[in-house]
């Protein structure tokens, strides 16, 4: 890349980033729980990819396994999770989400795109447009294959 546009290229990331914060902060406040958001967000993982072992959920939410077992003891109180042994070692345990839960994340999912929705449609047609044809390209960058087994 040129000098030129790696200082585009940064400028934009580091707007990208504010602008993706803010607008995370929005859709939140348009949607409140009573679960924060690192129990949300476990939630979240257990819904999309499944029941998983503890050790695996906490390395893919990038959070230290005692955190983990907290964040996990509190859904579970909460009904939204349950805990069996894995069966292929009894040793470990593995957290489920629960009907609950999936109606709980999809509710969620829903009140935070029509919170979306009405911002979009104060847009002009042109940055409708616009967004409407980024959207793969962002969905491109936030995709992390959450769902796929954790990296070391």
């Amino acid at each position: 890349m040129s000098i030129q546009l790696d200082v585009e290229v940064d400028a934009a990331a580091e707007r990208l980033s504010m602008a993706f914060g803010r607008l995370a902060r929005v859709l939140r406040r348009g949607s409140p729980s009573t679960l924060g958001q690192g129990s949300l967000s476990a939630l979240s993982t257990l819904v999309r990819c499944g029941p998983m072992r503890l050790g695996d959920l906490a390395a893919r939410e990038g959070i230290a396994p005692p955190t983990l077992t907290r964040i996990v003891a509190g859904l579970e109180e909460a009904g939204y999770v349950t805990r069996t042994l894995d069966p292929a070692d009894r040793r470990a345990t593995r957290a489920q989400a629960t009907v609950t839960a999936v109606e709980l994340i999809q509710g969620t999912g829903s009140r935070r795109a029509g919170v979306l929705r009405s911002r979009m449609a104060a847009l002009s047609a042109e940055e409708l447009t616009i967004l409407l044809r980024a959207v793969p390209v962002l969905e491109a960058l936030a995709t992390d294959e959450i769902c796929a087994v954790p990296r070391p």
